[in-house]
């Protein structure tokens, strides 16, 4: 970087210099903390708080990369198959009875692909209610 005439309060200086000097495992440990204590998700772009010290290219950028989809996949749908298949046509927009009682007797199944970390809960939730176990990945 060109050196600007901006100047940065010491409180900053002080918390950057801090996370630069990070090792992978305790950036990862602070970006899982944000995230479930905090509710803070860092941005596709905010590889910066988990790249590597200079030197520690040792596989950093795969580490660096938040997930921000996820899939919801029925395990199994427990003793309420009905009320499962039920929670599966309200998940899945335009499914079909026939196609919704399909996906849960092939369980496992992907219900949901590629939803946010909130909406994949809420689906889990649900399906829970009813005695389904689901997985998240």
């Amino acid at each position: 970087m060109s050196d600007s005439a901006r100047e940065f309060a010491p409180a900053i200086v002080e918390l950057g210099e801090k996370i630069v000097a990070l090792t992978l495992k305790d950036a990862k440990a602070l970006s899982d903390y944000l995230e479930e204590v905090h509710g803070i998700k860092a941005a596709a772009g905010g590889a910066v708080v988990m790249a590597a010290p200079a030197g520690g290219a040792d596989g950093g950028a795969a580490a660096a990369e938040e997930k921000t989809e996820f899939d919801v996949v029925l395990e199994s749908f427990g003793e309420k198959k009905l009320d499962v298949i039920k929670e599966v046509r309200q998940a899945v927009a335009g499914i079909s009875l026939g196609d919704a009682k399909k996906l849960v007797e092939e369980a496992p199944s992907n219900i949901k692909t590629g939803v946010s970390k909130e909406e994949a809960q809420k689906l889990k939730e649900a399906f829970e209610k009813v005695g389904a176990k689901i997985a998240i990945k």
